[in-house]
């Protein structure tokens, strides 16, 4: 069974950083693209980043390009995302999952804990 381990979130203020960490438990993440979905209060899930298999593709929100940077470190099984300049709008629950087409969950997926982020000062 697919499971991922978020970690990484916490409180931060505004302009800060956060590096978050996507550990896969159980299984090989090298045959599967990833992606950073994020769930804020009374939305649904929104496709934040998503990396390709072999790290070729990339694709990014327009509200996180040029602060959000993906990346994949197959030999720790592990896929990270730096965020960088974040603002309120960012606070959300963050949430890992293997993906398809430009940046969707498969179909079906259930979703792990996640990893809280709050941007506030």
């Amino acid at each position: 069974q697919l499971r991922f381990v978020e970690s990484g979130g916490g409180l931060v203020q505004p302009g800060g950083s956060l590096r978050l960490s996507c550990a896969a438990s159980g299984f090989t993440l090298d045959y599967y693209a990833i992606g950073w979905f994020r769930q804020a209060p009374g939305k649904e899930h929104e496709g934040v980043s998503c990396i390709s298999l072999s790290d070729q593709y990339t694709y990014y929100a327009d509200s996180v390009k040029g602060r959000f940077t993906i990346s994949r470190d197959n030999a720790k099984n592990t896929v990270y995302l730096q965020m960088n300049r974040l603002k309120h709008e960012d606070t959300a629950v963050y949430y890992c999952a293997p993906t398809m087409g430009l940046c969707a969950p498969i179909h079906p997926w259930s979703w792990g804990q996640g990893t809280q982020v709050t941007v506030s000062s």
